[in-house]
């Protein structure tokens, strides 16, 4: 393994499970991982949005992940998690969101060249929210494009409405 310290040579990954597939995110987008908890609902918003919760007195917008992916909603158990993340707004700020997922597994330290491109179809996630694909200890590891996810998920009534 090389030891060499280069801008783009590894990164680190937390993974989760959703519907049996584990999923990871660059740990240093993720802000904190919270246990389930209760949200209040805001009307009009998509089913994956399922609400809101105060973070230390920030509003925070929560997705049901499984939702958003298209995988299908399910009672929460006891592993379910809340992981919050810190995103680009694109302009230059930053959005705090949270996404609940079935559990957390593990953090994983992902060489680029490691990483492969999702294929054209990608079983029953859209592959538009997948960066990139790494296979560690013999599984297949999706790696999320959370800007794009998030952003996606939580787009700007002006900014959309403006370019309708």
């Amino acid at each position: 393994m090389n030891s060499t310290p280069t801008q783009s040579s590894s990164e680190q990954y937390l993974t989760f499970m959703l519907a049996g597939e584990e999923y990871g995110v660059a740990i240093l987008q993720v802000q904190e991982i919270k246990g389930w908890d209760k949200v209040t609902r805001i009307p009009h918003t998509p089913e994956y949005v399922l609400g809101v919760i105060n973070l230390r007195g920030a509003v925070v917008p929560i997705l049901d992940l499984r939702r958003r992916l298209g995988l299908g909603a399910v009672e929460f158990g006891k592993t379910t998690v809340i992981i919050v993340v810190r995103v680009s707004n694109g302009a230059g700020g930053e959005r705090t969101v949270g996404m609940v997922v079935d559990a957390v597994s593990e953090v994983y330290n992902i060489a680029t060249a490691d990483t492969r491109p999702p294929p054209d179809v990608c079983g029953n996630v859209n592959t538009v929210f997948v960066k990139s694909l790494a296979t560690i200890q013999d599984r297949m590891l999706m790696l999320l494009d959370m800007e794009r996810l998030i952003g996606d998920s939580i787009a700007d009534k002006q900014l959309s409405g403006a370019a309708a």
